[in-house]
């Protein structure tokens, strides 16, 4: 007698990935586990496929990552419990980051207090007490003088008379940073101290917008001969890409949206539209962003919009994902499963080789001018 053969799949069980009966939780399941059986649908399972897609495959061996940061999320302590262990694991390769992020990272650098406080204060109190506010975070207005005094001081130096681009700058100034760290016992409290120890470029797309710019432009009617080139860090990001695209892949990892979102991408149109080399887009995108696609943002903009500027490959629109969640939420939950099912990376230490990918962009573009 035979068998009954099997029934056909469905159209149900084409499109499923799983069937929704997840395990119930107690008071010691494990957080990946969590985030595997439980985040299964809505932007929990967004934040799933985020996940699983930076630990299976932007943390493969061949994946050049690059991190945008926008959002004051280093205030928030972001960079101390997220930022500087994915850096230190050699999970971020490259950065651009509003200088804002980075100057407030500076205070931690530098010893300074911030304080976890509730929303709705008073703001003209705060205001008559020297108090700063940012939401529910609160901190001395002398944080501010400070570290306005520290790099003021700092860029008055030698070493800074010359035209840097922002990585150059940052890398710099992380070096100072990082040895304040060592003096003081408080290693591991500044990205920009951990980015220098670990050779990962931080650019800032919009140097002149934030006090890190501010100080730097007293300093320029002072006399100073310290000029930020942002012309240099468009040439250096895509020489990044560009060497990443032609020995494996590159995944970008955005948190938020705006200006370092626009920058990081951009990295792909600029390789195939300015110098005219062959380029696909980046392999990988991960987004978590609050902002709605239907405003017509950059912040909310999609992978499948992005694809028609050639910021993204459009073979590899499956291995996009965009979450809609706050980045305070979102990221150290990203963190904790990235560190827990991935082991460290060695570091690419991409900011001692910029002048050597430089040589090659340049080589590749003289090439194709001459072809």
């Amino acid at each position: 007698m035979t068998q009954p053969k099997d029934p056909a799949p469905t159209y149900l069980h084409q499109i499923s990935h799983r069937r929704i009966d997840p395990p119930k939780l107690t008071g010691q399941t494990p957080l990946p586990h969590v985030l595997d059986e439980v985040f299964l649908s809505y932007n929990a399972g967004r934040l799933r496929e985020a996940c699983r897609l930076f630990v299976t495959k932007m943390l493969a061996e061949d994946v050049v990552v690059g991190l945008s940061l926008s959002g004051a999320l280093t205030p928030a302590g972001l960079g101390i419990s997220c930022l500087v262990p994915l850096v230190e694991a050699g999970f971020i390769d490259w950065i651009v980051s509003t200088g804002a992020n980075l100057y407030h990272d500076t205070h931690f650098a530098l010893g300074m207090d911030l304080h976890q406080s509730r929303p709705g204060l008073d703001d003209l109190q705060l205001r008559e007490h020297q108090v700063i506010r940012i939401y529910d975070i609160v901190f001395d207005y002398e944080n501010l003088l400070g570290t306005d005094r520290f790099y003021r001081t700092l860029c008055r130096g030698e070493a800074f008379q010359q035209t840097l681009g922002t990585a150059e700058f940052h890398y710099l100034v992380g070096k100072y940073l990082a040895g304040r760290e060592d003096e003081t016992g408080r290693k591991g409290r500044s990205l920009l101290a951990a980015a220098y120890r670990h050779g990962v470029p931080i650019f800032t797309s919009s140097p002149g917008d934030s006090s890190i710019g501010m100080n730097l432009a007293a300093l320029q009617m002072e006399g100073g001969a310290l000029r930020l080139d942002p012309l240099r860090d468009v040439n250096q990001s895509a020489a990044i890409v560009y060497a990443a695209k032609q020995h494996g892949h590159s995944g970008v990892l955005i948190l938020g949206g705006g200006s370092p979102k626009n920058f990081i991408l951009q990295t792909e149109p600029q390789i195939p539209e300015v110098p005219g080399l062959p380029e696909s887009g980046h392999d990988y995108f991960l987004q978590i962003t609050d902002a709605r696609p239907d405003t017509g943002g950059l912040s909310g903009a999609t992978p499948q919009e992005a694809m028609t500027w050639g910021k993204v490959d459009p073979q590899q629109l499956p291995d996009t994902v965009t979450c809609y969640l706050d980045s305070t939420v979102a990221l150290p939950l990203l963190t904790v499963y990235a560190l827990a099912l991935h082991p460290p990376r060695p570091p690419r230490r991409l900011m001692e080789r910029l002048p050597e990918l430089m040589q090659q962009l340049e080589e590749a573009y003289r090439l194709r001018k001459r072809s």
